[in-house]
């Protein structure tokens, strides 16, 4: 995801090359159009360079104004371009717009994801679900993530740690309770940034909801490493449940670019001591 517009620029395979370079040797991919130029490019880096393409992305039905496959929709397209890749698993990316905030359409859409899964699982290939911070919403109770993986056995998970820790959990509790469902987990930090000059431009000018407003947003996505996030202590703990991929994402960049915030956490998750990870 990080990459698209790496890819849309230089293609898969001159982009991989260079992640390839910095010491990545598996990548998701997540908001690539699965054209038949980018799928034959995604082969060759995984061919050429050694890159194992961990996981491919698809939504759950067509979402409007969404773009991407969905597996309602291009089901049979979406298995072929998996085994062609390598790729043994399917993840779904975040929760239907249509779902969020209503409690019967998330068990709808738990309901049609598991179907869904044994379908996959038929071909031999996983079905996993990736959390942001609103599935640590609790109803009567009950984390909404709870509700999901209950409602949804045959759907594995693929925890965001950075979006574990804005849901007010801590990550590594969190990836020894779901355990061996979570095959792929998401490395990002959380970093707390500081506040603009504008902002208290903003201030002296009377704008005080442009200062509050820049004051709650300073919760920043930031490289491994370089945020709050105790990954001396979430990296063993993912090893420990039996996680096959640590992928590492960084939503925003602030400036800098995704390969410049690929060496940083590269280079920070070696001097942790990780680098036999890659």
């Amino acid at each position: 995801m990080m990459l698209k517009d790496d890819f849309a620029a230089d293609g898969p395979f001159e982009t991989l090359r260079r992640v390839s370079e910095i010491g990545y040797h598996a990548v998701e991919v997540s908001q690539i159009p699965m054209t038949a130029a980018n799928v034959a490019e995604l082969g060759r880096a995984r061919t050429e360079l050694g890159m194992d393409i961990a996981s491919i992305s698809a939504s759950l039905t067509v979402t409007p104004g969404v773009p991407g496959e969905s597996l309602t929709a291009n089901f049979d397209k979406i298995v072929d371009d998996a085994k062609t890749l390598g790729a043994g698993m399917v993840r779904i990316g975040m929760l239907p717009f249509s779902a969020m905030g209503s409690l019967p359409a998330v068990l709808d859409f738990c309901d049609a994801t598991n179907e869904m899964a044994a379908r996959l699982q038929e071909q031999g290939l996983g079905l996993y679900y990736h959390n942001h911070h609103i599935e640590f919403a609790k109803y009567e109770g009950t984390l909404l993530l709870d509700i999901i993986a209950e409602r949804a056995p045959l759907l594995g998970l693929e925890i965001d740690v950075h979006w574990v820790q804005r849901g007010g959990l801590d990550p590594v509790a969190t990836l020894r309770k779901y355990g061996d469902r979570v095959a792929m987990v998401h490395l990002k930090d959380y970093r707390i940034g500081t506040i603009p000059p504008a902002a208290f431009e903003s201030l002296a000018a009377g704008d005080f909801a442009a200062f509050m407003a820049a004051f709650t947003g300073v919760v920043q996505f930031a490289e491994v490493g370089e945020g709050n996030l105790d990954f001396a202590a979430i990296i063993p703990a993912s090893e420990q449940i039996g996680a096959r991929y640590l992928l590492v994402e960084q939503d925003e960049q602030y400036g800098r670019t995704p390969l410049e915030c690929l060496q940083t956490s590269h280079d920070n998750l070696v001097g942790l001591g990780f680098g036999h990870l890659f």
